[in-house]
């Protein structure tokens, strides 16, 4: 399992961690999710063959927020 650090804005409620944590962690090849709103992270646990980072940057930015590189 890989673990991928991404910064994430436009974050701002528990509706938003909702939203990441329940997309991202429904990819599949993905362990965990962990969103810290304070700081605007996102910490994924996935096994790149499944879901690679293209993937879930595409997720999150699907569910309105905006993945910074």
């Amino acid at each position: 399992m890989e673990q991928t650090p991404l910064t994430v804005k436009g974050m701002s409620c528990g509706h938003c961690v909702k939203a990441v944590e329940d997309s991202v962690g429904n990819l599949a090849g993905v362990e965990s999710v962990s969103v810290n709103l304070d700081a605007g992270t996102v910490q994924v646990s996935h096994d790149t063959t499944a879901a690679d980072h293209k993937k879930i940057e595409e997720t999150i930015e699907d569910q309105g927020y905006d993945v910074v590189q």
